[in-house]
């Protein structure tokens, strides 16, 4: 079982993202459990003050180094961690390789930014990894925090219904996964492809293969780059 800490100063952003499909069934399961840390229990006054201007001046509050520092040594207290992440727009990129590290650890520790970002002696001394989900910057990082979980927790195995689903995602092999169709194979003089109707497992393979290389060089240059650099060192 992977199980997960996700600390917040909103907890109720992240109630809905694991009340429901996939996650659900994974939490249903016993294969993941996600508790969200509401981090003004951990404030530095009775206020629930968990943020202060930032020295040198400047817009926007800062998260305060004290109770974060409080909440993960709390949770470090009930078990160990192999990772302490925090959830930057400068971080490290998510990619399905790192998805699939993380869904081989036990237990994590995810801390959502917000306001104008945290003390950067958080970041120094308390986060083992940062991660981004993208290049831009969202209001806080539960949403972020609930993309990284999801896409880690769908790789459990015991999750998927279809174990063999998740190894055909997109970037799994390095490259976009190909089109996909179903009934009925003729839809208003929309025809599916014809080797998807003839049985022939291992021309389909073929098939999806090649469309999975034209799909992305055509509409993601950039990993297909990475993939011929890779297959060049094979």
């Amino acid at each position: 079982m992977l199980h997960i800490d996700i600390i917040s100063v909103v907890p109720d952003l992240l109630e809905s993202p694991f009340s429901h499909s996939i996650m659900k069934r994974a939490r249903d399961r016993g294969l993941l459990e996600v508790d969200v840390i509401n981090l003004r229990e951990y404030a530095v006054n009775k206020y629930g003050q968990v943020d202060d201007y930032a020295f040198g001046g400047g817009a926007g509050m800062v998260m305060m180094v004290e109770p974060v520092d409080r909440c993960i040594a709390d949770l470090k207290v009930k078990r160990n961690y192999d990772e302490v992440i925090y959830m930057s727009p400068d971080g490290e990129l998510l990619d399905q390789p790192l998805a699939n590290r993380l869904s081989l650890t036990g237990n994590l520790i995810i801390l959502c930014g917000h306001y104008k970002g945290v003390d950067e002696r958080i970041r120094q001394h308390l986060i083992t990894r940062e991660v981004s989900i993208g290049n831009y910057v969202l209001s806080g990082g539960e949403l972020a925090a609930a993309v990284l979980v999801d896409a880690i927790g769908r790789l459990l195995p015991g999750v998927l219904n279809d174990e063999t689903s998740a190894l055909s995602d997109s970037f799994q092999d390095g490259l976009v996964a190909p089109p996909v169709y179903t009934r009925p194979a003729d839809y208003q003089g929309w025809p599916v492809p014809d080797v998807l109707l003839s049985g022939h497992e291992a021309k389909i393979a073929e098939w999806r293969l090649q469309q999975a290389i034209e799909r992305t060089k055509e509409r993601r240059p950039d990993i297909w780059q990475d993939f011929e650099n890779q297959e060049g060192k094979h």
